[in-house]
């Protein structure tokens, strides 16, 4: 079973259909006690920083997602999810994430417009079991204003290039895994890649 952290915020309803269309069973929930029956969850997120950061903490969430981790617990971070696995985020003035990955969230600078949304390829940094899964040159879909920097060149599996700017897509640590982009809209490709989380990613 995986548990979709219900705070109030995010794509719940997308990404539960995805995992439905997989077969594989969910829940969404804000409930602690319930989430913590599942084992893996997936933290979706829209809208802001700061605001995501304030609802789940508000709830007492933070502290189930930081032991659930601690524990060896997967957790996949969706687009807004997967920026506040990062230790702090510049948007709309300085918030603190949950620091499981080394890094900052910042704002997209390019004369290209911004936010950036739609399709763009994913590339790899670094090879992969999830890599041999996916089309040879996988698209995938982002909506988003701000991306990871200063993170671990170790934690980075993929990347899109948005002009200048190398855009983190896919990021992995230990038993932590963050998506920039959204793999529920990804077509076939991002259906592989909540596949991968849901059944093999430990």
């Amino acid at each position: 079973m995986i548990g979709i952290i219900d705070y109030g915020m995010g794509n719940l309803r997308s990404v539960e259909n995805a995992l439905k269309k997989l077969g594989i069973p969910s829940v969404i929930s804000s409930d602690p006690a319930v989430l913590n029956t599942c084992e893996k969850l997936i933290l979706p997120g829209v809208g802001a920083f700061g605001d995501c950061m304030a609802n789940i903490t508000s709830r007492g969430l933070d502290v189930f997602i930081r032991q659930s981790v601690n524990e060896g617990k997967p957790l996949l971070g969706i687009c807004l999810g997967m920026q506040m696995l990062f230790e702090e985020s510049e948007e709309n003035g300085l918030t603190q994430g949950f620091g499981f990955l080394k890094g900052r969230v910042i704002r997209m600078e390019t004369d290209l417009p911004v936010p950036e949304i739609g399709w763009n390829e994913l590339e790899f940094n670094h090879e992969t079991a999830l890599r041999s899964l996916l089309s040879e040159h996988p698209y995938v879909y982002y909506v988003h204003s701000y991306y990871a920097s200063d993170y671990d060149d170790a934690d980075l599996i993929g990347y899109s290039m948005y002009g200048e700017i190398r855009v983190p897509g896919l990021v992995m640590r230990n038993n932590v895994m963050g998506t920039q982009f959204h793999p529920e809209k990804s077509a076939d490709d991002g259906l592989k890649i909540l596949a991968y989380f849901a059944k093999e990613f430990s």
